[in-house]
């Protein structure tokens, strides 16, 4: 994430799958998941072009396309709550890559 713009997403992917014709013999089961440290607004979704929601097992489809898209919003450490194990803040120890304590 660059400059504290929290309106984009740190993850984006998108997709575009095009068939002239297609079978489906066994109808699939699909699903995305957002796991680690990503917040609500993560999201994805496919737009279709004659290809229903669900497919069915042994109907041919023809000129299909999908567009797919994911979305995923990274927690930063503004997004932790404080004093919390994930929150890097709680660590009492100086940072020697900063010149905390230049004893060693």
């Amino acid at each position: 994430m660059t400059g504290g713009d929290r309106e984009n997403p740190d993850v984006e992917f998108t997709s575009r799958v095009r068939a002239d014709e297609i079978t489906f013999f066994e109808a699939p089961e699909t699903r995305v998941e957002f796991p680690g440290d990503t917040d609500d607004r993560s999201t994805s979704g496919s737009e279709r072009t004659n290809l229903p929601k669900p497919v069915r097992e042994t109907e041919t489809y023809e000129d299909i396309q999908v567009d797919y898209r994911i979305e995923a919003y990274l927690r930063t450490e503004v997004d932790l709550p404080l004093g919390t194990e994930d929150d890097p803040g709680t660590d009492t120890e100086p940072d020697r890559a900063t010149g905390g304590d230049d004893t060693c």
